[in-house]
């Protein structure tokens, strides 16, 4: 499905929720829509693509046809192949200010809480809101919990957290407004490397308790 966004954009609609094999589906179409010159970016997430173009070289209906031809070519081969990563986590006390306070309102133990965000893989579906900010899932539904009603000014880059159905790490000092559980010394954005992120989407991320020995 494409929907018109403005005069110079396009949204992409796959599907409506938030499934692996439907976010493969995305990064396929994405990897093939760059080969259109007439694009100029390109912004997977979930289950969309937005596709930006320059309308003073383009029309919008000679894009759509282009997209369709796509559409009608692509499939999940296309797509970047995965890459696992295995994330030291230092979970709860300063690194993790909000572990307890989550534990408890979700009746479990601190012990517990970790062992369902760090025993599961996820898989890293876009990048967002702060350059390198990984969004992976999906939670064990047991995990799940709102966004903090009142966000932060300042989380420390590096902090690993939780809302909805997604977890999380923070590249960057930043505001949020995501519940902290941990903490990681892994660096997830270098502006001055040549490939500066650490994660891309698709890849498959493992959480790994560091109980600091």
């Amino acid at each position: 499905m494409l929907k018109p966004l403005g005069d110079s954009s396009i949204l992409i609609q796959l599907g409506d929720e938030i499934d692996p094999r439907l976010n493969q589906r995305v990064h396929a179409l994405d990897a093939l829509l760059q080969t259109i010159p007439a694009i100029t970016e390109t912004v997977p997430a979930y289950c969309t693509v937005l596709v930006h173009y320059d309308p003073l070289t383009t029309t919008y209906t000679e894009i759509a046809n282009l997209i369709n031809e796509k559409l009608s070519l692509f499939d999940e081969s296309t797509h970047r192949p995965s890459h696992r990563l295995e994330i030291p986590v230092l979970y709860g006390g300063a690194s993790g200010p909000d572990l307890e306070a989550v534990a408890t309102t979700l009746a479990l133990s601190p012990s517990e809480l970790i062992r369902l965000h760090s025993e599961r893989e996820y898989t890293v579906y876009m990048m967002g809101f702060t350059p390198g900010f990984p969004y992976m899932g999906i939670l064990d539904e047991k995990l799940n919990m709102p966004r903090l009603s009142s966000p932060r000014t300042r989380v420390p880059a590096g902090s690993v957290a939780i809302a909805g159905s997604q977890t999380g790490i923070y590249p960057v000092d930043s505001p949020g407004g995501w519940h902290i559980l941990g903490h990681t010394p892994l660096k997830l954005f270098d502006p001055m490397s040549e490939s500066p992120f650490l994660f891309a989407p698709g890849d498959i991320v493992k959480f790994i308790p560091d109980h600091g020995r």
